[in-house]
């Protein structure tokens, strides 16, 4: 079995959001697969995760936009064109434009021009990130160069994407991998071969995080000077429900004494003016971005994690936040909403509590009975940090993509960083 040399295709490079898919290049590379990073926007993140310090890879950064750099992208066409694929990419671009005849659209086959023309030889396979921008370019690409291509498939990109575009791009790719349950189902019923669509969760690398579970105090939220810290990680957009979260807050019994921490970046100003709307401004941290180090250390502090997800009107949501995973890593209780693979990892009742989408009131009656509580907090969350050690180690899934790129050998430090009961 060959090993294959990977075009690694994303959105954006580095992103403090998508730290699952920086884990997972990091376990390409421990796993001796070459591999380069094409990606299709510029940082814009001030801050970095310290897993993107261990990657070692060359980065390629392509036209964001057209008018940026015109004689690439027209140098890119010169070459691109004599390839032997080129007029099949150029008919289905084509086809695909004129049912979706936006710039966005357009600017995906320019950047596919200069990635054919300017990847190295010796690539042997086209990965992408996400089944909608990123699949887009890797597919034009992957026709002009006649390579085979292959994608990770996540949440937004297949919930606001349109049946005909994944249906048509599942066809052409030799696989696909989606991180939860809900996805493979989703998308099985569009493939014309659904042993194409696979399971492959992204997990957490358990060698970062502490292997003891800190000792908390049993904080009840009688005391005003030990409030029930409730900590949440997630960016300040729609699908993550924060409105529906501060409003649940005020709803709190006002003999309850909390402190609320957000991480995340986004704009927090319509969230902060909510919050001072509502009378709990006080009892609101807003930490903005933070690494992966300081995202544990604050799981490793609070009493209680909080995730208020939701769809929006356009099909967005999470799939399975990697945020919940690692509170759950930390013996941390949780409260979220049962949408899209959240059940897949939280079972209501046994490591925390589950309530409908946009449903401030039952958000609120969960958070309530979780904050005055401690022993049931500590018991949930032993029990989550016992599902995550169990169903969600990064490195199972890694084993089974190195299969995929060839290689058959143990993905570095499995042995020593596994679960024993894996």
């Amino acid at each position: 079995m060959t090993c294959d040399k990977l075009a690694i295709v994303v959105k954006g490079y580095p992103r403090l959001s998508e730290t699952f898919i920086a884990q997972e290049i990091l376990g390409i590379q421990q796993a001796g697969i070459p591999y380069r990073i094409v990606s299709l926007r510029h940082p814009t993140d001030k801050k970095r995760h310290p897993v993107h310090e261990r990657i070692t890879a060359e980065i390629d950064y392509l036209p964001e936009y057209v008018y940026q750099e015109p004689m690439r992208v027209f140098r890119g066409w010169l070459k691109a064109r004599k390839m032997p694929g080129y007029r099949r990419a150029r008919n289905i671009w084509w086809q695909d434009y004129r049912r979706d005849r936006t710039p966005n659209r357009a600017r995906r086959f320019a950047q596919a021009l200069v990635m054919a023309a300017e990847l190295p030889d010796d690539i042997t396979r086209i990965y992408a990130h996400f089944l909608h921008t990123p699949a887009s370019v890797a597919r034009y690409t992957a026709m002009m160069r006649g390579l085979p291509w292959c994608c990770s498939a996540h949440a937004k990109d297949i919930y606001t994407s349109e049946d005909w575009d994944m249906r048509e791009k599942l066809a052409d790719m030799d696989w696909l991998v989606t991180c939860t349950k809900a996805n493979v189902d989703h998308l099985q019923k569009l493939a014309d071969d659904p042993a194409k669509v696979n399971l492959l969760y992204h997990g957490l690398d358990f060698s970062r995080f502490p292997e003891d579970l800190p000792d908390r105090m049993p904080r009840d939220g009688r005391d005003p000077e030990h409030p029930v810290t409730i900590l949440s990680v997630g960016r300040l957009v729609g699908k993550k429900g924060y409105d529906d979260l501060l409003r649940a807050l005020a709803d709190l019994p006002k003999n309850l004494h909390w402190r609320f921490v957000h991480i995340g970046g986004g704009n927090g100003d319509k969230y902060k003016s909510l919050a001072t709307d509502l009378g709990i401004s006080d009892h609101c941290d807003w930490q903005g971005p933070r690494d992966q180090k300081e995202v544990i250390a604050a799981c490793q502090s609070a009493d209680l994690f909080v995730l208020a997800s939701r769809v929006e009107q356009d099909g967005d949501r999470d799939g399975l936040p990697n945020v919940l995973m690692e509170a759950q890593l930390c013996g941390l209780a949780a409260v979220s909403t049962a949408i899209s693979a959240i059940p897949e990892l939280i079972t209501d009742g046994l490591n925390g509590k589950l309530v409908p989408e946009r449903d401030p009131k039952s958000l609120s009656l969960a958070m309530a009975e979780l904050i005055a509580n401690p022993a049931l907090r500590d018991q949930m969350g032993r029990k989550g940090n016992e599902i995550v050690r169990r169903d969600f180690s990064f490195y199972t899934g890694m084993k089974e993509l190195a299969h995929r790129f060839g290689v058959d050998a143990p993905v570095a430090g499995t042995a020593a960083q596994q679960p024993a009961a894996e």
